[in-house]
């Protein structure tokens, strides 16, 4: 029995809040996963640099390491500050305000770190001799010259400032840069999600646009923390596995590296569902299944952890729906510029492939996109999981097909609407909302969708019997001749039902033509010829 004063020992968990702490988390050494032979180097040679990357990557705990490293003497004799400027962002444009939440934190971060109490003084006498607008430049070029020890700054979250509070900043670290080491930080690394040459600062001041590679042109390189390799995903798995004994089946290993894509905070996230939170996984004589892992994903997506939730906040921007809603209905065409193209893939949302091409980054990613789009439709809609299960517990796939149908041509001209600014897209988006109702209640919906591929792939999943029933259903839009598009459709649905094991097909072909009759769009056309069967729905 142990005594009321005994200490508890340490359970690591997965972290999915903040920087790692070795002591409470499984992880993956920060330094590890970055090039640091290279940063080093670059802060030998007085560079001023930028890391950036998706939110919860491990940016800030590579920078908190780094420091630790650089205060340890191993590599050279620096004096190193680690500040987070997010809370500059609540002044917004308050230049005033803002800097001086700015300096503040530097003069917290140096007391903490260094145990260096001048640096209060310091930016107290800048704002009243220099003002916010050369402030941070006097501080800095007094702190840098009050110690010959060369000063090293990690700035995180730097493109939370906003507008001219963000341009003041950048513009006063470009101003003393020429007097580095002597009298100016030796070197600077710029911490954010976008990298600094994608900022598109609105300055109030100056009534326009400005870009921050302009602002801060002195950057010599930007580095981009990726996500988990594979290596890394089996190695985080590992560390559970050795302290507590519970085992991963190699099914659930090669789901969550299929489903995350080696996304940081995904891993950590569906790894702490399945082991920690789940009644089931804290058994830890039980391994983490397949399907331990398909249920951690689903309680994610409905709970909206706020990773997951400012994700989705994001599709509401213009130019991030520029790139995505071409990516969910496999468009051939688009209309996004580069720097939109950029700045999604920043937010982690869209990765490119070998040629380039943008899609969702991972498959739940491209899971939430949807039905965050089409959750407040799915809400309104009246279909219940019942009508569409018969006696043997198999789900109807053709009523429900059918039930859409005839919703679709009464009122989808209305319910498209509810799509906001993805009417593009809004037929694809009603008819997932109809199958996701009914689906929810005792299945699952699989997605696959991506540029130029013409259309969108769904695998309805649904246990029955002890087995997993599978179905697939693929949209596409008439875009070259119905007989053409059928025949096209009909051929990747089955090359879809070959690759999931499904044992039917559905093809749906929405014709969005002006003024074309229903009596024209509204077609069912059952399996016909050799293959397996494939039925082709027109609406």
């Amino acid at each position: 029995m142990l005594c009321d004063n005994a200490p508890m020992a340490t359970v690591r968990t997965f972290n999915t809040e903040g920087p790692v702490v070795a002591a409470d988390h499984y992880h993956i050494p920060p330094l590890e996963r970055i090039d640091l032979d290279a940063v080093l180097g670059m802060i030998r040679d007085k560079k001023y640099f930028v890391l950036h990357a998706p939110r919860q990557t491990g940016k800030t705990s590579a920078l908190l390491e780094l420091r630790d490293l650089l205060n340890g003497g191993a590599h050279g004799d620096f004096r190193c500050v680690y500040a987070n400027v997010e809370a500059g962002q609540a002044m917004r444009e308050n230049v005033v305000e803002g800097m001086r939440t700015v300096l503040s934190q530097f003069a917290l971060r140096a007391s903490l770190t260094l145990g260096d109490d001048t640096l209060e003084r310091i930016c107290r006498a800048a704002m009243n001799s220099a003002g916010p607008g050369g402030a941070l430049s006097v501080t800095l070029s007094r702190w840098a010259a009050a110690d010959r020890t060369p000063l090293v700054l990690l700035i995180d979250e730097i493109d939370a400032l906003v507008g001219d509070t963000l341009l003041s900043v950048l513009r006063q670290l470009r101003s003393g840069y020429d007097q580095r080491p002597d009298a100016f930080p030796h070197s600077i690394i710029l911490c954010g999600v976008r990298d600094v040459r994608d900022y598109r600062i609105h300055s109030s001041a100056e009534n326009r646009l400005v870009l921050g590679g302009s602002a801060f042109n002195i950057k010599a390189k930007s580095l981009r923390l990726g996500d988990f390799s594979e290596q890394e995903v089996r190695a985080l798995l590992g560390q559970h596995t050795a302290a507590t004994g519970q085992v991963f089946t190699e099914e659930a290993v090669r789901l969550i590296l299929t489903r995350t894509a080696g996304q940081p905070w995904l891993v950590n996230a569906l790894c702490r569902e399945a082991c920690f939170e789940d009644e089931v996984g804290r058994d830890r004589a039980r391994p983490i299944t397949a399907d331990a892992i398909v249920a951690a994903q689903e309680r994610l997506i409905l709970r909206r952890d706020t990773h997951i939730d400012d994700l989705a906040h994001k599709l509401r921007e213009e130019r991030v729906r520029r790139v995505v809603e071409p990516i969910l209905i496999g468009a051939d065409e688009q209309a996004w510029s580069t720097e939109d193209v950029a700045y999604v893939r920043d937010l982690g949302l869209v990765a490119q492939d070998a040629a380039g091409t943008p899609r969702i980054a991972n498959p739940i990613y491209a899971e939430v996109v949807p039905r965050h789009l089409n959750y407040a439709v799915q809400a309104g809609l009246p279909q219940q999981v019942a009508w569409y299960v018969d006696a043997d517990e198999g789900l109807d796939v053709e009523g429900l097909l059918a039930a859409f149908q005839e919703f679709f041509r009464e009122h989808s001209e209305h319910w498209v609407q509810r799509f906001e600014q993805y009417h593009e897209a809004g037929p694809q988006l009603l008819l997932q909302a109809h199958l996701q109702r009914v689906v929810n209640g005792g299945g699952r919906i699989e997605r696959e969708y991506a540029l130029g591929r013409g259309r969108t792939d769904l695998l309805i999943v649904w246990p029955q019997g002890g087995r997993e029933r599978r179905y697939v259903v693929e949209c596409k839009v008439l875009r070259k001749g119905l007989e053409r598009t059928i025949a096209e459709g009909v051929e990747q649905t089955r090359g879809y039902m070959d690759r999931c094991g499904a044992e039917a097909g559905h093809l749906i072909v929405f014709d969005r033509t002006p003024d074309r009759p229903w009596a024209d769009k509204i077609f069912r056309r059952a399996p016909a010829g050799a293959g397996v069967p494939v039925t082709v729905w027109g609406m």
